[in-house]
């Protein structure tokens, strides 16, 4: 344990693998040299050092030098002295230092990442192909020429500008370009074994999506016959398959393997096609007097195939990759990092069969204003995690809103699995902030089978036995009976958003007014609102006003009663003289922040005394958000207007919303008065808050007036104001006219 510890501290020092490793690999980068003559001068086909040289610098970079030069010293000095080892050395380490310096140069940042990276094609085929092996070739022959190599010909002959200079220039361009990628992928290897399992797989990720096992095969059996047709060797019976015009041939058959089986696969396919045609070139090249221009041609075959195939196959995989990743951000939520909806219709299509699991968190919204963000983003994270290890291959966790996961399982799951999961989502606990939070959950399921086109409604009946299942704290099953039930209820509410909406855009409602009558003989009007129906009829405030609310339209009909009421006085402003009306103020109005401002505007607008206006707020209203409810009170008595507690007595902090609201009127809700005539309870009840209204100087209102008995209890106890079908039933506000 102690050597494997040492090891990996140590392991990249340049007394370590830099040091050993260009000493161990030299020979194997010699024995893919292939040299020969022509007309008497020294050609080079294939020669792989500079390559392994300037693998080794982008793997460990200056610490490679010293093993670099080992590796040269070795073997140069036994083979031709000390002049020509020091040469060697001083050639190899000014080339790689060059070019892998002015590399580092222009790209600082990720310069070793792995080959197959398309920004930085560019930089490495200038620099440590273009430059490498024109730096090398240029200091070789300057070396020759100035006797620092006691070779026996140069590289250039006679004439600079014949055949064998282009042949020596390409072979040193196709070496390093395919080379370093090669020998690369070897050091990464050596120095870290676990490297060729994540290889491998990396390759394996390269191919194509729809490139199959035959395929492949397919494609290595027409390589390798093209291969053996080349290296056949030349016979009176050779035909033209048998030369280099086989060559040609290869280009197709590996541009279609860089096409549909990626950078990290057919690179090295590729160097270890190139190293076996070079080391038997004499087996395809055709003896005779042209044989130093089909010599150029083959090397230029080498030279233009290697980089097409080379860029080919990295556009190819750099595209690829690309379309993977767009292709995984449109089904993977960019937020919460969990499949979306969209990934939810491919999964449910893909498996013939699922289980639909909604999860309903209710309190998440909450938590989320509170806390923020994040911290709806991290439960959800976290309960995935979670769940994890509960789930089979192939099932997971959606993201849906901001309160809902959607739980796809494999198969019919059986309801013991869904009451388990449902359990063990329950027991969940989220740490935030040091502390472990528990949320309600409520979980509704249903099978469906593929396809399914209609899963938009389904979740949206799903959500609706989530929330049923948050009061009985147990997973709902969405049945036959039950889904029809759910979807003619969401039905029922969309059609009435509908009505509602179209009411408000075509004055579809209706104004009504009930007289309240004082015991002093002054009076005003409750003004009462309907919808119109199809039918003529008129539809009641409890059908429609708690979908308004739902849907985000309930304070657009208070606007609109609102102006319509202030429209009617303007109009009948003689008339009816000094008339007043009492107008209901929804949730919605009541917490929005500038609802007093528009009620300003819209008085000076039709020029309409603030004191004729009294605005009636539920008590369940107003304790709901009592910082908001004081606030828009305490405006609208600024502007002249009254104030009244509609529904008084029915919540369950009555007592506290009368100690800490400021209002002028209060009206005792109708199950309070239907009986004082009768039930001592209700009467002393009434009379106890009668009491503590006239304490805070509050007028008091009775509702659902409708016998006599009742009138005159009332007025005994000194009640300001009466209202009910004995006082008067509500008509249409036009005949106050």
């Amino acid at each position: 344990m102690q050597w494997s510890d040492w090891y990996q501290k140590h392991k990249n020092r340049w007394w370590c693998l830099p040091l050993i490793l260009p000493i161990l690999l030299q020979p194997l980068a010699v024995l893919c040299n292939v040299y020969t003559e022509l007309h008497g001068v020294r050609v080079v086909l294939f020669y792989m050092p500079p390559a392994l040289m300037m693998a080794l610098m982008l793997l460990y970079g200056w610490a490679a030098l010293p093993g670099i030069a080992a590796a040269l010293v070795i073997r140069y000095l036994p083979m031709r002295g000390e002049v020509d080892a020091i040469a060697s050395v001083c050639h190899y380490l000014f080339t790689c230092i060059i070019s892998w310096g002015g590399y580092r140069l222009f790209v600082p940042r990720r310069n070793a990442i792995s080959f197959g990276y398309m920004p930085l094609s560019a930089a490495r085929l200038f620099w440590l192909v273009f430059c490498q092996a024109t730096i090398f070739f240029v200091i070789y022959q300057g070396l020759i020429i100035f006797e620092f190599y006691s070779a026996r010909a140069s590289m250039l002959g006679e004439d600079p500008l014949q055949v064998s200079t282009l042949i020596n220039y390409q072979s040193q361009l196709v070496s390093s370009l395919v080379g370093i990628p090669f020998f690369y992928f070897i050091l990464r290897a050596l120095r870290h074994p676990p490297f060729a399992r994540h290889f491998i797989s990396r390759m394996r990720m390269q191919f194509h999506a729809h490139s199959s096992q035959m395929e492949v095969v397919l494609w290595l059996l027409i390589l390798l016959g093209l291969v053996s047709l080349m290296l056949l060797p030349l016979s009176d019976h050779s035909t033209i398959f048998n030369t280099n015009y086989t060559l040609t041939l290869m280009l197709p058959v590996m541009l279609w393997g860089a096409m549909r089986f990626g950078f990290l696969f057919i690179i090295p396919v590729w160097t270890l096609v190139l190293i076996v045609l070079s080391h038997y070139y004499y087996r395809y090249l055709l003896p005779g007097d042209k044989y130093d221009v089909q010599m150029a041609i083959t090397s230029s075959c080498y030279a233009v195939f290697s980089f097409t195939i080379y860029l080919m196959a990295e556009m190819t995989t750099h595209q690829r990759t690309i379309y993977e990743k767009v292709r995984n951000a449109a089904f993977i939520d960019p937020v919460v990092q969990m499949p979306n909806l969209r990934a939810l219709t491919r999964d449910l299509n893909f498996y013939s069969s699922s289980t639909l699991c909604l999860l309903n968190f209710s309190e998440l919204d909450l938590l989320g204003q509170n806390y923020g963000v994040l911290m709806r983003v991290s439960y959800k994270q976290q309960l995935a995690n979670g769940l994890q290890r509960s789930l089979q291959n192939g099932e997971s966790l959606y993201h849906l809103s901001n309160k809902e996961l959607v739980l796809r399982l494999s198969g019919e799951s059986g309801k013991t699995r869904v009451e388990e999961l449902f359990q063990k989502i329950r027991s969940f606990r989220f740490l935030w902030d040091g502390r472990a939070m528990q949320l309600q959950v409520g979980m509704s399921y249903c099978y469906v089978r593929s396809p399914v086109s209609h899963h938009y409604l389904l979740l949206g009946e799903l959500g609706t036995m989530a929330d049923f299942s948050l009061s009985t704290n147990c997973p709902e099953s969405l049945q036959v009976s039950g889904a029809r039930h759910v979807q003619n209820v969401v039905k029922q509410k969309v059609y009435m958003m509908n009505r509602l909406q179209k009411a408000l855009d075509e004055d579809g409602f209706q104004l009504m007014a009930q007289r309240v009558e004082g015991i002093r003989g002054d009076g005003f009007y409750e003004i009462l609102l309907r919808m119109k129906s199809d039918d003529g009829s008129l539809v009641k405030p409890d059908h429609f006003l708690p979908i308004a609310h739902e849907f985000g339209l309930s304070s657009r009909i208070d606007s609109w009663v609102l102006e319509s009421a202030l429209e009617f006085i303007a109009k009948h402003r003689e008339a009816l003289p000094g008339i007043r009306f009492s107008i209901n103020l929804t949730l919605a109005s009541v917490c929005r922040a500038h609802f007093a401002t528009e009620v300003d505007e819209l008085l000076q607008r039709y020029d309409v005394q603030a004191w004729q206006l009294m605005f009636e707020i539920n008590e369940s209203s107003a304790s709901s958000n009592m910082a908001l409810a004081n606030q828009t009170i305490y405006q609208l008595r600024q502007l002249g207007c009254r104030i009244a507690i509609d529904g008084f007595g029915t919540g369950y902090a009555s007592y506290v919303c009368l100690r800490e609201m400021n209002v002028d009127m209060l009206k005792l809700d109708g199950s309070f008065i239907r009986n004082i005539a009768s039930s001592s309870v209700d009467y002393q009840l009434v009379e106890s808050i009668c009491q503590l209204a006239r304490m805070k100087k509050m007028q008091v209102v009775a509702e659902f007036i409708e016998t006599q008995d009742v009138l005159n209890t009332v007025k005994s106890m000194g009640i300001d104001y009466m209202q009910g079908h004995l006082i008067s039933h509500p008509r249409m506000l036009e005949s106050l006219v």
